[in-house]
């Protein structure tokens, strides 16, 4: 998967298989979410819901595998690619085997949403529920009992930073460069961004991408959530609280993520995330799921501390990106997105919906089982 091209589209050609259609996702302003909190400073996301596989876990499946193809690894309608996921690794890895001929089997902690579940099965892959501490330990008992069983192991291997250095990264870049010029106050660079984490693929690999190549000052926030123990200072985690939002934050530290890149850790609440994201379903019209809401929830805190807002939120022209690594699609059977419909107010047009009913119910035919 080569860098990207600034301005690259892949309108006006053909893909071969949806794996060429992984990456180069738009980085969408989020002018009404800023509006609403007070910000000076330019919001973006960068939507990964648009890759094929509904993440940005597509990017460093995709690398993994490949890589584990050229040495050899991997043997087409033989190879069973066992993986420890939270899901959307898991739909990107099994999305692969579809294409490639290998068989997968997904082991995801027990409290993982449905939706993921239903994913992946729809994907071909079998899907073992684990306790949640207990899902590598799983994995690696698979591997070692299931012929051509192989885990590429999303948390030590080090194609999935490598992944977001070179693939994710000069994509932001790209993005934001294209506003010099522009009818917008912009510093020309990327001055805040924020992920969560998890494999710690994503969060390592774009920090090391923008500090390479565009601004070795980058602010990188991390957003991790109450009963995550991923934070620095270790004194701001409580290892003893549950992690409810899925995708974000974990109870080890994966080999994967680099903690002494983070600028600032952000500790957030689970309701805070959800909250977050249904604001930004319905000010920014972007289906984001429970990890980006995560991701958007710890930069508004940041961004609205004394901090953040004398550095960057009250600044015009500072650009504050944030990370939304997947779509609602996994976890439209979710109590914190159901029952936000629970609470809507009334239609204002409650009177001329009922008339208009009536008056259908009126030449309506049923059928009648007798």
């Amino acid at each position: 998967m080569p860098p990207p091209a600034a301005g690259y589209s892949f309108a006006g050609r053909v893909l071969e298989t949806a794996l060429d259609g992984i990456g180069n996702t738009p980085l969408i302003r989020m002018d009404r979410i800023a509006k609403a909190y007070g910000l000076k400073c330019n919001l973006y996301g960068k939507v990964e819901y648009f890759n094929p596989g509904g993440s940005v876990k597509d990017r460093m499946a995709l690398r993994m595998l490949e890589a584990a193809e050229k040495e050899g690894k991997l043997i087409p309608g033989k190879s069973v690619l066992i993986e420890p996921s939270a899901g959307n690794t898991g739909a990107a890895l099994a999305m692969m085997a579809c294409l490639k001929g290998y068989r997968t089997v997904i082991v995801m902690p027990d409290r993982m949403s449905m939706d993921k579940d239903l994913i992946l099965r729809a994907l071909g892959a079998e899907v073992v529920r684990a306790p949640g501490p207990t899902m590598l330990s799983v994995s690696e008992t698979l591997v070692a009992t299931i012929p051509h069983g192989i885990m590429l192991d999303q948390f030590i291997n080090p194609n999935n930073p490598l992944a977001h250095e070179l693939t994710t990264a000069p994509e932001i870049i790209a993005a934001i460069e294209s506003t010099v010029g522009g009818d917008r106050p912009t510093s020309g660079k990327i001055d805040v961004f924020c992920g969560c984490g998890g494999s710690g693929g994503t969060l390592t690999g774009v920090a090391r991408g923008l500090r390479k190549s565009h601004n070795p000052d980058v602010k990188i926030i991390a957003s991790d959530p109450t009963g995550s123990i991923l934070a620095l200072p270790e004194t701001l985690n409580d290892p003893d609280a549950p992690i409810f939002l899925e995708g974000a934050g974990l109870k080890f530290v994966p080999k994967n993520l680099d903690r002494t890149s983070v600028s600032k850790w952000v500790k957030i609440t689970d309701a805070e995330g959800y909250n977050a994201a249904l604001q930004v379903h319905r000010l920014e019209a972007l289906l984001i799921g429970g990890s980006a809401g995560a991701v958007v929830a710890g930069l508004l805190k940041y961004l609205k501390s004394d901090e953040g807002w004398e550095e960057f939120g009250g600044v015009e022209g500072k650009n504050a990106v944030a990370m939304l690594p997947d779509g609602i699609r996994n976890y439209m059977t979710q109590a914190w997105f159901t029952d936000s419909f629970a609470n809507a107010s009334d239609s204002p047009w409650a009177k001329q919906i009922e008339d208009a009913l009536d008056e259908a119910r009126k030449y309506a035919l049923y059928d009648v089982n007798c």
